[in-house]
């Protein structure tokens, strides 16, 4: 009997705690959703300083985008699959950007890529600056959210059972085919959540951008710096741009949600 009480007051603990935190996260999220009228909602984001900021943040976030996928998905292979001297401190090094203080990122970018800084001065020597510039919000969000990918590529990779690649070997699988073939189809589902968090993380940066990109309007002002100028003109303004970024964010992660439907073959006619 007394085993069954306390059974039940630690459920009824869970589940207060369960419905404590879902309230204490949805509230926020709730009071945003309605804090304006829909009919005034439209035409606060087809105002010129929101669609501007959305083609900058569109634009710079599809480019950096496809450098973490292009370059960041056979790195993750490779540090899943190979084990070499010095690996957990690589590991070490691709994760230290996910707990900079967002202003530091930003300094490190200007120390390595502004016009006096370790790789700024060269390339600025040859006429290409980076600071103040769409390339730089591309650097900062790739520099930001390359990790967040990097992390979840290289645990769904790791994921990969090795007899399947083996077998894969055996029926005369060149390493390119198996990366292709096999590896990337069983991994895709974390390479999804992985790039899902990268592309939010991307969307919604701004401490980096601030500083190595500035908030220039049509030029480096993303939504995320585009809320922050609009605090102080209009709060209605601030808070549509919210909105959408919040829809954004959301899309996102209901596509990273969607079933897999790529699958792998290790038949010797694929070869």
């Amino acid at each position: 009997m007394t085993l069954l009480r306390g059974n039940r007051l630690f459920g009824a603990l869970l589940g207060f705690c369960a419905v404590l935190a879902l309230v204490f996260l949805a509230i926020p999220i709730i009071s945003l959703l309605t804090a304006i009228a829909p009919s005034r909602l439209l035409d606060l984001l087809t105002r010129p300083a929101a669609l501007d900021a959305l083609v900058v943040t569109i634009q710079t976030n599809l480019v950096a985008n496809a450098l973490i996928l292009m370059i960041g998905t056979p790195a993750a292979y490779l540090l899943a699959r190979r084990s070499f001297r010095g690996r957990n401190i690589v590991l070490t090094a691709i994760e230290v950007p996910l707990v900079l203080p967002p202003a530091v990122a930003g300094i490190a970018l200007l120390a390595a890529f502004g016009t006096t800084g370790m790789l700024g001065k060269t390339l600025a020597e040859h006429g290409l600056v980076l600071p103040f510039t769409e390339l730089a919000v591309v650097l900062a969000v790739t520099f930001v959210a390359a990790p967040f990918y990097l992390r979840a590529a290289i645990s769904a990779f790791s994921l990969v059972d090795r007899d399947t690649l083996d077998a894969a070997r055996d029926l005369g699988a060149s390493e390119g085919a198996l990366f292709v073939r096999i590896a990337l189809p069983l991994a895709a589902e974390g390479l999804r959540t992985g790039w899902a968090l990268a592309f939010a993380r991307g969307i919604g940066e701004f401490g980096a951008t601030l500083l190595f990109a500035g908030s220039v309007m049509k030029v480096t002002q993303t939504l995320p710096l585009a809320v922050y100028a609009e605090l102080a003109v209009d709060l209605d303004a601030a808070i549509a741009v919210g909105l959408l970024l919040l829809l954004i964010s959301t899309a996102v992660l209901l596509v990273s949600k969607l079933p897999t439907t790529w699958t792998p073959s290790i038949t010797r006619a694929d070869w």
